[in-house]
Formats: structure tokens, C-alpha cells, sequence
């Protein structure tokens, strides 16, 4: 880790600190992930230069190392955006060998009140890209006051962009609350909890979120559920799909159970909001489906 830092303190010297704007006077933007890129872009629009450092579907953002590209981008940027709550903790050690007067750093955790340990995937929590959204306007607004107006403007457009989800939510929970579900780890947890199901093998999810190997006990059970039915649906992060995730993924469509993939970053050509309509689509076809 010293080494590290030490790579990037000169680095960034080397870079000379940078321009809080690119080269054509927009803001530079710098996004750890894109669903929060996007959304950046959606109420910037051309006045926002916006990097996405996560933005591969086949990307495990668990896995993600730091490169002299990402130190650069972050030097540079006049805003940062990032998730928090241990999810991206590379991020918050770049910010601290890339010190920026003015640089406005905005953390989705500390916006939802969510800490490390909470389960840190936040943007399935419908709580969080309306908070997110109205603390990139305002950074927006504060580094380019003359168009606040259209900032404004845009940050209403989204979330009225979100009420098809909003509503979406609201007929899956209300047709299918209670409805037992597993998942491969937690990353729809707080989405499954907005839908009101019931999530079963939570020991074997933070197990595989950690990057440990779950218990002989918490294998059996979750297998048991698939075999006899216990659960409607499972969720499995198609961007993480070590051998045993696989392998329940076969047991669960060979004994019937419906198998629905999520994801941790917005797939390619896809809007945050489309993005999450497809999953929620994804659900309900599943939770609609044979339970036995």
C-alpha cells in the first residue's frame, strides 16, 4: 500500500495537479461507476465531461485495481463521485494523493446514510440515484452557477424519468410480497427488500461477497432450497460466476427454478433507468412463472 501511494504522489506531481476542466471549459466529471456516470451525463449534459472508471460488464468491481490512467482522471477532475461504503475504497486513497482546491467529492453512502458494512451495493436501493442526482446538480450548479437553470431543469426530468420504475416496484411488491428468493450474493439485496420478498441463504451471499469460501452447512441449505423448491427465484451476479455460483445456477435451472442475472455496473447502450427496468421486467417474468 505505501508503495502504492507512493507511485501515485509522484504521478501526480509529474502531472503538474491539472485543470479542474477538460480542454473544451466543460467540467470534468470523474464517476467510479457508470450507473453514477450516467446519471451525471444525464443532468450535465454537454456542459459535463464525464468518466466512468467502472464500466465493463465483465468488470468485478471486487477485483478492481487502480492504473496511472485512473490516478490522471481523478487528478484532473473538479468533481468526483463515488459509492462508498467500502464498495470502491480505492477511490477515497487516489483522492488522497490527488489533493484539488475547490474539488467537490460526492459519496453516495454518506447521501443514504450507509456504512461500511451495510451492504454497499446502493444503487439497487430506490433511495439512492434521487440523492445522488440532486448532490450532482448542486455540485454542478456550484462549479458552473450560469447554467444552473438547465442543471435544475435536467435533475427534474430525471426523476420524473423514475416513476416508471417507482410504479414497477410497486406492483411487483404488491402482487408478490413475501415470495422466497435466493441470490448468489447480495447485490439486488435492497432492491429484493423494495419489492418486499423474502431472501433466504444471506450466510452463503456474504460469503461470496467476501471473497471467502461459505460454510459446508450454508452450501447444503442453499442446494436444499433449489431441489425442493423452497425459493421462486435466484439472483446470481452475472459478473462474478466463481465455479460454485455456476454451479448452483445449473441446479437451480435443472430443478425448475426461475434465474434471473444482475449486475453490478450498466450494461453497454443502456440508460440507468433502462437499465433497471429490464432487471425489474427480468423479475417479475420470473416471479410469474411455475414455482414448482
Amino acid at each position: 500500500m505505501k508503495a502504492w501511494l507512493a507511485f501515485a504522489t509522484a504521478l501526480f506531481i509529474a502531472l503538474g495537479g491539472s485543470h479542474a476542466r477538460a480542454a473544451d471549459a466543460r467540467i470534468a466529471l470523474v464517476a467510479a461507476e457508470n450507473f453514477y456516470g450516467d446519471l451525471a451525463q444525464q443532468i450535465g449534459g454537454d456542459r459535463v465531461a464525464v468518466t466512468s472508471i467502472l464500466n465493463s460488464p465483465n468488470q468485478d468491481p471486487h477485483l478492481f485495481e487502480t492504473s496511472p490512467s485512473v490516478v490522471r482522471n481523478v487528478a484532473g477532475a473538479g468533481i468526483v463521485v463515488y459509492n462508498g461504503a467500502d464498495y470502491d475504497p480505492w477511490m477515497a486513497r487516489v483522492l488522497a494523493v490527488t489533493p484539488k482546491p475547490g474539488r467537490i467529492v460526492i459519496v453516495a453512502a454518506d447521501l443514504v446514510h450507509k456504512k461500511p458494512g451495510d451492504n454497499p451495493h446502493l444503487l439497487y436501493d430506490p433511495n439512492t440515484m434521487p440523492a445522488v442526482a440532486k448532490a450532482i446538480a448542486a455540485a454542478l450548479a456550484a462549479a458552473d452557477p450560469q447554467h444552473k437553470d438547465a442543471y435544475a431543469a435536467r435533475l427534474q426530468t430525471f426523476l420524473a424519468s423514475l416513476a416508471p420504475i417507482d410504479r414497477k416496484i410497486a406492483e411487483i411488491s404488491a402482487k408478490y410480497a413475501g415470495a422466497p428468493v435466493a441470490a448468489s450474493e447480495p447485490v439486488f439485496g435492497y432492491m429484493a427488500a423494495a419489492l418486499k420478498l423474502k431472501m433466504r441463504n444471506e450466510h452463503f451471499q456474504l460469503a461470496v461477497m467476501n471473497d471467502t469460501e461459505p460454510s459446508a452447512s450454508d452450501v447444503a441449505a442453499f442446494e436444499r432450497d433449489l431441489k425442493t423448491h423452497q425459493v421462486r427465484v435466484m439472483f446470481y451476479n452475472t459478473q462474478a460466476t466463481a465455479n460454485l455460483v455456476r454451479h448452483l445456477v445449473d441446479l437451480a435451472r435443472a430443478s425448475g427454478i426461475a434465474v434471473v442475472g444482475v449486475t453490478e455496473t450498466c450494461p453497454p447502450g443502456l440508460s440507468y433507468q433502462k437499465w433497471i427496468q429490464n432487471e425489474l421486467d427480468a423479475t417479475e417474468k420470473a416471479l410469474a412463472g411455475p414455482s414448482s
